[in-house]
């Protein structure tokens, strides 16, 4: 029985193969949103004066009680598109807030506040009248 050799055998590949690198999720993830899942969630959060602001947005006159499956799906399209539009803004809003920088002529100001306080009146003078002119 020790000469005896196997034969051949064909395996075929496995249907399904390993999840690499998170693509399973990411697959996953994507039928989620195919499905609407994530709008449906976004959706039942949302405050009804929300909503409607969301609907005007969409360029749709429907009733913001109304569920998400309710609609059809270019309005949820078009629902979704609003909502991105919405948060970009938003986060732009944001963001410039966040990098606004100081007006230029508080540093001039703060420089004549320092000479008033060294009594240097004419180097304050001369801050005041940049600030004046509006140089920074």
């Amino acid at each position: 029985m020790a000469n005896v050799t196997p034969l051949p055998t064909r395996k075929a590949p496995p249907r399904v193969h390993t999840d690499r690198a998170g693509f399973g999720e990411l697959r996953a993830e994507l039928h989620s949103r195919a499905a609407d899942q994530d709008l449906i969630s976004v959706w039942a959060d949302l405050p009804f004066p929300e909503r409607r602001l969301v609907l005007k947005s969409a360029g749709l006159n429907a009733d913001a009680t109304q569920q998400i499956n309710h609609f059809a799906k270019p309005e949820r399209e078009a629902i979704r598109a609003a909502i991105h539009r919405m948060s970009d803004y938003a986060s732009g809003l944001k963001d410039q807030l966040r990098n606004r920088a100081q007006h230029p002529s508080r540093e001039l100001a703060s420089h004549a506040r320092q000479a008033l306080v060294e009594g240097n009146t004419k180097a304050a003078l001369h801050w005041l009248s940049l600030i004046e002119k509006g140089v920074a």
